[in-house]
C-alpha cells in the first residue's frame, strides 16, 4: 500500500515501511525499516534545511505514487520499486528489481513487462536477517554503463571516474570512506549509513552493502551542474568554518622533532633564511605514555616559553594527539571503568599494540569526548598550543577485525565509519566553547559531515613514489567532491624518502610544486636514515626520521622550493576567496575540470589536471623524468600560461615543456591581470 502522510510518501509492504521525505532543495531522504520505528539517527544529515515546493500524487488503488520536491521527483510503482527523475522527466536512478509479475492488474506498461517479469527474484532492497541480530542490507540500482561517477572519499588509486570500481566502506590508515557520489547524469547520492560494508559501481548493477544495520538510509539530490549538486549536499551535511589566514601558508612537519631545542632550532632557521612559515608541528610521542595527553617534561621542559617564542616569530604550533591509551598510563583505569574506551567482543580489551598495550578512546561517547578535551585544554591549549593533529582517527586497529569492536553508539560493524566524526567533533566543540571560531585541526580520517568540525584531512602514511603522487591527485579531488574541501598530503610521501638521493629529490620537488596548489601546503615524512632513540623511556624511546626542511635536499631543490613557498604567499588573497566559497557554499578548493566546465564533454575525461579555485588550472608533473606533458584547456575560456604569458584558446590540447623548476599553470584570461603578478617570483 502506498500513501501520503505529512508531505511524505510511504510504502507499506508487510513489515517493511519505506519513507520518501523531502530533505533540502531538490532532494529526498529515503529510509526503510522492518522495525516498528526508525532509529531517529540523522547520521550525516545534521543541518536544518528548507524544502522546495512539494507535491504528492497517489493513484486511486494506492498501487503507485510519486512525490516532487523542486526539480526532483521520486516514483514508487506497484512492485515496490523506487525511481528518480529530474525536472525534464529524465530518469536519474532506478532500483534494480527482477521479480516475477503475478498480478497483471497493476496496469504496468507492456514494454516494461519483459524487464520486470523475471524468475530471478531479486529485490532492489534486501534485508537479510542476522541470526539473533539486525539485518545485512543490500540496495541495488540499475547501472548506466555510460555514466561517470566521482567522489566517495580517499582510496589509494590514481583514477577519478569510479564507474566499474568496487570500494570498501570502511576506514584504514590512508583510506577514508566518505560515501557521497556525484554522477555525470546530474544527481548526487549520500549513503547515510556508517556501517561497515562496500559499494560496487559495476557495469551491470550498482549495489550498496551494509554488513549489519537496523535500517536503510540514503539521501539523493539533483542539479543542472556539479556545483548545484555539491552545494545542496553541503547544505544538509554542513560546511567548513572559515579557514584562518595563517593556515593558508606553509606548514612544516617531520617525524619527528624530538625535543624543544630541535623544534626551536628549525623554526629559527626558517626565520634566518626569510622563508615563509605559518605552522610548525610536534609529532607523536612527545608524551610520557600514550593517553596522558601532556608534554614529557624531560624533552619539553618549558612549553609556554617555547610557544611564546614561536608566536613572536609569527608561527603557530600544532601538537599530535592519538586516541590510544596505554594500559600503564595515568588515565587508563579511570577511562576503562567509566566506559570511555572501545570494547572488544572477544579477547583482551587491547585494540592497538604499539610501544605498549593500548585501548582506543571511544569518541562516539559524548562523555569520553569531554574527558579528553579537558586534558587537552589543561595540558596544551592553556599553555598556548594553537591547533591539534588528530592522528590514528580511523582508528588504526592492530587487526582490522571490524566485528570485534563495540562502541557507545553500537557495534563497529553498524556505526564504525562515524568514529572520526566524533573525534573531530570532540576537539572542535572544546575549542569553540573556549572562544575559537575558526577551528582547523589536522585529522587522518573523515566521514560525511566531518568538514563542519574543522577537519583538515590528510592522506595518511603513504609511500614515497611517483605512483603515490598520482594517487594523491586523485584522492584530493575525490575528497573535495565527497564534501571535504580541506585536504592535504605529506609532501614527498611518508615512507621511504632519502634526502640525498637524486631520484627522491626529483620526486619531492614535483610533490612540493603540486602541494603549492593544495588546500593546505604541508611538509611531512619519515625520511631515511633514522636517528637513534634518545633513551628507553617516555618520549625518548621513539626513533625519528631524517630532516624534511626545504634546505635538506640540496641547493638546487632548495632554490625551487623557496620560489614556490613565496608563490604560495603571493596567492594568499586568492586563496582567501576560495576558502570563503568553501565556507559559505561547500565548494571544493581543488576540483576536477568538469566542476566549472560541465558543458565541455572532454572535461569529464581529464583526470591528471585540476582547478585550484575558479581561475587557476594546474597540470602537475606526475611521472619520473617527464620533460614535457600534454595539457587540455577546457572550452569556455581563453587561458594564459603563467610561465610565459602565452594566450591559448580553450578546447585544445597543448604540449608543455616541464623542466624541474616549472609546473604547467594556466590562468583564465579574465583573471590574468590580477593573478599574473604573483607568478613573477618563479622567474
Amino acid at each position: 500500500m502506498i500513501y501520503e502522510d505529512t508531505g511524505c510518501l510511504y510504502l507499506r509492504n508487510g513489515n517493511e515501511l519505506l519513507e520518501v521525505r523531502p530533505w533540502g532543495s531538490n532532494s529526498f531522504r529515503i529510509r526503510s525499516s522492518k522495525y516498528s520505528n526508525y532509529t531517529g539517527k540523522n547520521h550525516a544529515l545534521t543541518e536544518t534545511v528548507k524544502n522546495g515546493h512539494v507535491e504528492v500524487a497517489i493513484n486511486e488503488n494506492q498501487r503507485r505514487g510519486e512525490i516532487t520536491n523542486g526539480n526532483l521527483t521520486a516514483k514508487i510503482d506497484a512492485f515496490k520499486n523506487l525511481s528518480f527523475y529530474n525536472q525534464h522527466g529524465e530518469m536519474l536512478l532506478k532500483g534494480f528489481q527482477r521479480n516475477r509479475i503475478d498480478d497483471m492488474s497493476a496496469g504496468i506498461d507492456a514494454d516494461k513487462v519483459t524487464h520486470f517479469n523475471s524468475a530471478l527474484n531479486i529485490d532492489s532492497r534486501e534485508f537479510k536477517p542476522i541470526i539473533g541480530g539486525d539485518f545485512e542490507l543490500k540496495v541495488r540500482f540499475e547501472s548506466d554503463p555510460q555514466e561517470k561517477l566521482f567522489g566517495m572519499g580517499q582510496y589509494q588509486q590514481d583514477f577519478l571516474n569510479l564507474k566499474n570500481a568496487k570500494l570498501e566502506l570502511a576506514h584504514r590508515n590512508s583510506q577514508a570512506s566518505v560515501p557521497f557520489v556525484l554522477s555525470s547524469k546530474g544527481y548526487g547520492l549520500l549513503w547515510n549509513n556508517p556501517a561497515i560494508g562496500d559499494v560496487n559501481f559495476a557495469k551491470n548493477i550498482t549495489e550498496w552493502h551494509a554488513l549489519s544495520t537496523k535500517e536503510m538510509d540514503y539521501w539523493i539530490t539533483c542539479g543542472d551542474s556539479p556545483s548545484e549538486i555539491e552545494e545542496q549536499y553541503a547544505n544538509v551535511t554542513g560546511k567548513v568554518p572559515m579557514m584562518p589566514d595563517f593556515a593558508m601558508g606553509y606548514w612544516q612537519c617531520k617525524l619527528r622533532y624530538r625535543t624543544q631545542d630541535e623544534l626551536l632550532a628549525a623554526a629559527r632557521e626558517f626565520k634566518a633564511r626569510q622563508l615563509p612559515i605559518s605552522v610548525i608541528v610536534i609529532d607523536y610521542f612527545h608524551w610520557p605514555k600514550s593517553g596522558e595527553y601532556t608534554f614529557d617534561e624531560k624533552y619539553w621542559p618549558n612549553p609556554e616559553e617555547m610557544i611564546k617564542e614561536l608566536h613572536h616569530m609569527g608561527i603557530k604550533l600544532m601538537v599530535s594527539v592519538w586516541p590510544t591509551v596505554d594500559e600503564e598510563s595515568a588515565h587508563y583505569k579511570d577511562m576503562q571503568d567509566k566506559g570511555y574506551l572501545v570494547q572488544t567482543e572477544r579477547g583482551v580489551p587491547i585494540t592497538m599494540n604499539f610501544l605498549g598495550n593500548n585501548g582506543f578512546v571511544d569518541f562516539t561517547n559524548p562523555d569520553a569526548q569531554d574527558y579528553v578535551w579537558q586534558l587537552l585544554q589543561k595540558n596544551y591549549a592553556a599553555k598556548g598550543v594553537d591547533l591539534f593533529w588528530l592522528d590514528e582517527a580511523e582508528p588504526e586497529y592492530t587487526v582490522y577485525d571490524f566485528d570485534n569492536y563495540r562502541y557507545y553508539d553500537g557495534t563497529n560493524v553498524q556505526v564504525g565509519n562515524a568514529y572520526p566524526v566524533g573525534y573531530s567533533k570532540a576537539i572542535y566543540d572544546g575549542q569553540t566553547e573556549s572562544g575559537n571560531k575558526q577551528v582547523i585541526n589536522l585529522v587522518r580520517c573523515a566521514w560525511a559531515g566531518s568538514q563542519k568540525y574543522g577537519a583538515l584531512v590528510w592522506s595518511g602514511d603513504i609511500d614515497s613514489s611517483f605512483q603515490s603522487l598520482r594517487n594523491q591527485l586523485s584522492i584530493g579531488l575525490s575528497m573535495g567532491i565527497a564534501g571535504i574541501p580541506w585536504w592535504t598530503t605529506d609532501i614527498g610521501g611518508f615512507h621511504g624518502g632519502v634526502d640525498s638521493d637524486e631520484k627522491f629529490r626529483e620526486l619531492v620537488t614535483r610533490w612540493f610544486e603540486f602541494a603549492t596548489f593544495c588546500p593546505v601546503m604541508r611538509m611531512h615524512g619519515d625520511r631515511e636514515p633514522h636517528t637513534e632513540p634518545l633513551s628507553d623511556v617516555g618520549g625518548g624511546k621513539m626513533p625519528s626520521g631524517g630532516a624534511t626542511e626545504p634546505w635538506a635536499y640540496g641547493e638546487e631543490t632548495y632554490v625551487i622550493m623557496k620560489k614556490y613557498m613565496l608563490l604560495r604567499e603571493n596567492l594568499k588573497k586568492y586563496i582567501q576567496l576560495q576558502m570563503t566559497e568553501a565556507h559559505e557554499k561547500g565548494t571544493p578548493v581543488i576540483r576536477p575540470l568538469f566542476y566549472n566546465f560541465s558543458q565541455d564533454h572532454e572535461a569529464w575525461n581529464i583526470e591528471d589536471e585540476f582547478l585550484f579555485g575558479n581561475d587557476i588550472l594546474v597540470a602537475p608533473v606526475l611521472h619520473e623524468g617527464e620533460s614535457e606533458r600534454a595539457v587540455y584547456l577546457p572550452v569556455g575560456s581563453d587561458w594564459v600560461n603563467a610561465n610565459n604569458g602565452e594566450v591559448i584558446s580553450g578546447g585544445q590540447n597543448k604540449s608543455i615543456e616541464t623542466p624541474i623548476d616549472r609546473l604547467p599553470i594556466f590562468i583564465r584570461k579574465s583573471a590574468a591581470d590580477s593573478l599574473l603578478p604573483a607568478f613573477k617570483v618563479l622567474g
